[in-house]
């Protein structure tokens, strides 16, 4: 194992995951390796299951990068270690406990995270968990396939404790870019000014008095599956390619266009994956995640590099990107989030950022976070770094959720991410709505006209020409009618009928396919 553990001194810290789990005391704050998820521990969340089933009583506060596999989430809040989460997830089980008050969740953006944490900001960091490939001749962390927050992490905790993953292939090392930034007053300029730029460590600087255990596994990361290109995926990705060209046209980018950001999960991958077909080349990627879009362009030679903190490939495509991996090294790299994150970053090399949306309203705001205004789904993540500051900031989403019972664009969002300063382009599978430059009532019918579902169009406009007559004419509203597309659905998510509200609630879709009253939400 000398290729892994190449630190002599550390040998003796070498012990079992069961082991490693009783160094974990109630109270602690645990700062944990991996994002969307890839490269979180594996092994030792799982041993601090199992000491929780045999009665130990412990509560930790979990931060990440990211979200993480379920060997954390799901087993941590499952079984009650888990008391409070940072900054993102999207595991079923926790978000369940956290919608029940159970698990205690503080949303954030992903770059403010580092910050925080550095300043002392969520508390001190008792322990950092980090899954690494291997630990050098000094200690230091080779990570594996994510870095996220785990520099940061090392260097504010009190203790560190590795778990080595063997499963992880070892040609990761060289693949990362560590870079720390100082908190105010001494911060400096980041000096990156391409995707492409090193400016950092292939290594994670520690302190190997710092490290307290060493734990040798074998657990795959559990990456999520994408679903494949369906059609309305495939009319956004073209309507955002005609997007493109026409600013390619317009002298507003380049041919090549500006380094690419991209959101997660399926319709993020769905979107970016269309320009595989697409006539542009050299591209470049600047995002959070490199996910299967990613690597397929690279593999069609339309992107030339991509950076990220993450390599988030999904299950099916794993083991053949790994046995590939020799021929996009020298393409990919990875940052922590506080770099790939980096809203300096964002603006000066002038990203395109796509992310997607749970609803839009017809002025121009988003909500990436929570449906009905209550109901966290997974949080804002990385989006809201990208979209204030890139050069441009574009939205995506069906126009259309629920087998059609509801419409993604409303009069007004029940919880508000985005505000319409931050979003420039809305796509749906209908269209394009360019907001840049419009008034609130011309963004209100661009976006009606071009991105509502026809099912919903007459009743979007019916309520914008209804607000229009109130005496206030410049974003015009009527509050009561806006928050009723909001009660279609109940806690269950079943279509409830509700007649107290049936002559404001306006926005669902019954069975024959017509437009009528009726209650819910996106």
């Amino acid at each position: 194992m000398y290729s892994r553990l190449r630190c002599k001194e550390l040998e003796s810290k070498v012990m079992t995951a069961d082991q490693a789990a009783e160094l974990f005391k109630d109270n602690m704050i645990v700062g944990t390796s991996g994002f969307t998820p890839a490269g979180y521990p594996k092994a030792i969340p799982l041993a601090i299951e199992r000491r929780a089933k045999n009665g130990d009583k412990i509560g930790l506060t979990i931060i990440t990068g990211a979200s993480v596999g379920p060997e954390l989430d799901a087993a941590l809040s499952e079984c009650g270690v888990m008391k409070r989460r940072y900054p993102y997830q999207t595991n079923t089980t926790c978000r369940n406990l956290i919608n029940d008050d159970k698990v205690k969740y503080s949303d954030m953006h992903l770059s403010h995270a580092p910050q925080w944490v550095k300043a002392g900001f969520l508390g001190n960091i008792d322990v950092a968990l980090i899954e690494a490939i291997a630990i050098t001749e000094d200690g230091n962390l080779i990570p594996s396939t994510s870095i996220g927050n785990s520099n940061v992490f090392v260097e504010c905790a009190d203790k560190v404790i590795v778990e080595i993953n063997t499963s992880q292939p070892i040609e990761l090392e060289g693949i990362h870019d560590v870079y720390n930034l100082e908190l105010p007053p001494d911060r400096e300029a980041i000096p990156l000014t391409k995707a492409d730029d090193r400016i950092g460590t292939t290594y994670i600087p520690c302190d190997k008095n710092k490290i307290a255990a060493i734990v040798y596994t074998d657990i795959k990361d559990k990456t999520r599956p994408v679903d494949p290109i369906d059609e309305k995926s495939k009319k956004m990705a073209d309507n955002l390619i005609k997007f493109l060209k026409n600013e390619v046209e317009e002298n507003r980018l380049p041919k090549t266009l500006l380094p690419l950001q991209s959101g997660v999960g399926s319709v993020a991958n769905a979107v970016l994956g269309g320009l595989v077909d697409s006539d542009f080349e050299d591209l470049v990627i600047y995002s959070e995640v490199i996910q299967d879009s990613a690597i397929d362009l690279i593999e069609k030679g339309k992107v030339v590099f991509a950076s990220g903190t993450s390599l988030t490939v999904s299950p099916e495509r794993l083991d053949d990107f790994y046995n590939k991996f020799c021929s996009y090294k020298d393409k990919l790299i990875l940052r922590p989030q506080e770099i790939s994150n980096n809203p300096e970053i964002a603006r000066r090399l002038g990203v395109i950022a796509i992310n997607t949306a749970i609803e839009v309203d017809i002025y121009g705001n988003v909500n990436s976070t929570n449906i009905m205004g209550s109901r966290m789904m997974n949080g804002i993540g990385g989006s809201g770094d990208f979209a204030r500051n890139g050069y441009l900031s574009i939205f995506t989403t069906e126009s259309i959720a629920k087998n059609g019972n509801i419409s993604s664009i409303v009069p007004m969002v029940s919880h508000q991410d985005h505000s319409e300063h931050d979003v420039m382009v809305i796509v749906t599978e209908q269209g394009v709505a360019d907001l840049r430059g419009l008034s609130p009532k011309e963004r209100a019918i661009k976006i009606i006209e071009n991105c509502a579902h026809p099912d919903y169009k007459e009743e979007l406009h019916d309520y914008f020409d209804k607000a229009c007559e109130g005496k206030y004419k410049q974003t015009p509203h009527i509050l009561s009618e806006a928050l009723s597309w909001h009660q279609r659905f109940m806690q269950t998510g079943t279509m409830k009928e509700n007649k107290s509200t049936d002559d404001l609630l306006v926005n669902t879709k019954p069975k024959d396919g017509k437009v009528s009253e009726g209650a819910g939400a996106n």
